[in-house]
């Protein structure tokens, strides 16, 4: 059964800034292009300073400190090398002579392999295999990336047939990761969605997890806590597009040092005796937090559900107590009504709420 039991996922400062100086070293013949190697600096000083840390150098520390433990961290996905979005750079090349050099597999002599596949478009095959080696190789970070959300409709058979119901129709267990980029960016319908509506609906049982961080230590967290804890579970990522990039969804060096991956987060602010409250998932969050700062009023807080499935109803419960005072609780999201997590959370919610629910959101489309 799936353990709801939180698992330290922290790691120490110094380890941390040790290995952001190891990944920013490269062989003395090999040249890096200047505009990146700007880029590379500017990560590595993040770390130094202890402030501003983006997503995707919580994930390549995740990724370090991982291999560093012993265990192999495997990625594949459209571009993944790179970065569908010119984020990750796991991949360096020497424009001059074509050379590729991936630090992650240089920090130690002992450490575990990291290894990283740029696969065709050919989703079901690719999240095929990447399911098998999950089962094969169960010590291994497994992850499957698709270059937009929408590119999994490709692979659904492959999840519906064996990534929700394979630990129950052969009890064979999974860990492979799926990291979905997921948000209404005004790229049409189709790069939008990662398609949230329909995992949820796959959720029974504790089979998977389905997560939605909305800064970089809950990634780090989130990816750490996949293979640290002793259950093994598919787990289902929408990340960010925007939010890569986003001035505020930065994380400090102490975010990343201690705890776990929380399931839930309150507002951080602190707001006494609130009559509204608004529950939200995603990147929406910094939206709602961007107009509430423009309009100067503070009173609403603004609650994320980082973890959809399994329902976290019990730490819920312990954010929603400081609240009761409240008239009036509201879901806000910003895909349509018949998609994201509207429908599943709906009952879920006013069930510990014991009073309706409210929706702000766009309506349902086809």
């Amino acid at each position: 059964r799936y353990s709801h039991a939180a698992e330290e996922t922290g790691v120490a400062g110094d380890k941390l800034t040790e290995l952001a100086r190891q990944l920013n070293n490269t062989p003395q013949d090999f040249k890096l292009y200047a505009k990146l190697q700007r880029q590379l600096q500017r990560r590595l000083e993040t770390v130094e300073n202890g402030e501003g840390i983006d997503w995707a150098n919580a994930e390549i520390l995740a990724f370090a400190t991982l291999v560093g433990e012993g265990i192999p961290v495997r990625l594949s996905g459209q571009d993944c090398g790179r970065g569908t979005f010119s984020q990750r750079h796991s991949v360096l090349v020497d424009p001059g002579s074509g050379k590729t050099y991936v630090p992650l597999n240089h920090l130690s002599d002992a450490q575990a392999p990291f290894t990283v596949y740029n696969s065709l478009l050919a989703e079901a095959s690719v999240l095929g295999f990447e399911y098998g080696y999950s089962i094969a190789h169960p010590e291994a970070l497994t992850l499957w990336e698709a270059q937009f959300g929408d590119f999994v409709n490709n692979a659904q058979s492959v999840i519906d047939l064996f990534i929700a119901s394979g630990e129950s129709k052969w009890q064979r267990l999974s860990g492979v990761g799926l990291l979905l980029p997921h948000g209404l960016e005004g790229l049409g319908p189709e790069h939008s969605s990662a398609r949230l509506e329909r995992f949820l609906q796959l959720c029974a049982a504790d089979n998977m997890q389905v997560c939605n961080p909305t800064t970089p230590a809950q990634y780090f967290h989130l990816l750490r806590r996949q293979v640290k804890r002793a259950v093994r579970k598919p787990l289902v990522v929408m990340t960010p597009k925007s939010l890569l990039r986003h001035p505020m969804a930065v994380s400090t060096l102490e975010d990343l040092t201690s705890g776990t991956f929380r399931e839930v987060l309150d507002d951080p602010g602190k707001i006494k005796k609130p009559k509204r409250i608004l529950v939200c998932s995603g990147k929406v969050y910094y939206a709602l937090i961007q107009r509430r700062r423009e309009l100067e009023k503070q009173a609403v807080p603004v609650i994320r559900l980082e973890q959809l499935y399994p329902f976290p109803q019990r730490r819920l419960q312990e954010v929603l107590d400081r609240y009761k005072q409240a008239e009036e609780w509201i879901w806000v999201q910003e895909e349509p009504g018949n998609k994201g997590g509207w429908q599943f959370v709906r009952h879920r919610l006013e069930d510990i709420l014991g009073k309706p629910l409210g929706y702000i959101g766009r309506p349902a489309s086809s």
